[in-house]
């Protein structure tokens, strides 16, 4: 097929210091199946740069749909942090207020905006694996949670990429996380995600993780929790209400979204 010269519209946002693309693919022109384009866009010497790219899109019953890829150009699962500048994006083009319910990988999310601050309902939790004191979960993508002393000195591309590609621990990978607790609902996180292959500033659904698995590893009775995760871009909030039999519902992620610029990019498609 006979490619044609466009220029692309995008706008670039980050959550906490973790960067997408948006892209406003309500006419479906954008071809997502191209991953060597999405990976060229997110590529930070030669496209525009980021650790993702979000196509939002109409779907009957919803107020949009989140397309989300991570920045080796494959479609991932959830992304929480890409899901929060997906709502901001979604005021800025006019298709919603001050609340939405959208349609992800994962399934239905509902979110609230107060200026810049969104808060995102994630996917209930109720099974959580426990492989060496670390803690294996899903919150819209695997994550596995890995609980020490002094991140801050800790190689996390070196040990993150190792353990990313263990399949005694998830035959397609997993994102991992360096958890530190320095209170009792204070946290200090790092994080190596799958897709990006690198430690990125910040990671919405890891800060889900890590905030279930403190709870777990302090031996929480069930009740309404919530923490603070310390990310190298920020700090984002979690909360929950822990049920019996380990049952993690009601999952908010808040925390800023944050528009930085607008763009275009001659292409090929």
């Amino acid at each position: 097929m006979n490619k044609k010269h466009v220029v692309l519209t995008f706008s670039k946002y980050h959550g906490t210091g973790n960067d997408f693309i948006l892209i406003d693919n309500r006419n479906l022109f954008f071809p997502a199946e191209d991953q060597q384009l999405v990976a060229f866009l997110c590529h930070r010497q030669f496209g525009i740069g980021a650790d993702g790219l979000i196509l939002l899109q109409n779907h009957t019953g919803f107020d949009f749909e989140m397309r989300y890829f991570n920045a080796d150009g494959k479609e991932a699962t959830m992304c929480g942090n890409g899901g929060r500048c997906a709502v901001h994006y979604a005021r800025k083009l006019g298709i919603i207020t001050v609340n939405t319910s959208f349609l992800a990988n994962d399934g239905v999310h509902i979110a609230y905006i107060e200026k810049e601050i969104i808060s995102l309902k994630m996917k209930s939790v109720d099974q959580v694996k426990i492989i060496n004191e670390s803690y294996l979960l899903d919150t819209g993508s695997p994550h596995l949670v890995i609980f020490s002393e002094n991140i801050d000195q800790l190689n996390v591309i070196k040990e993150g990429r190792e353990i990313r590609y263990d399949r005694n621990i998830s035959e397609k990978g997993v994102n991992v996380n360096f958890a530190q607790i320095t209170s009792r609902n204070n946290i200090l996180l790092r994080t190596y995600e799958r897709g990006v292959e690198m430690e990125t500033y910040s990671c919405g659904t890891g800060s889900v993780a890590t905030a279930i698995a403190t709870c777990l590893k302090n031996e929480e009775p069930s009740g309404d929790y919530v923490y603070l995760i310390r990310v190298t871009g920020g700090s984002l909030q979690v909360s929950f209400t822990k049920k019996p039999g380990n049952l993690f519902d009601d999952i908010i992620l808040t925390g800023s979204a944050t528009f930085v610029y607008a763009g275009e990019i001659p292409l090929e498609m």
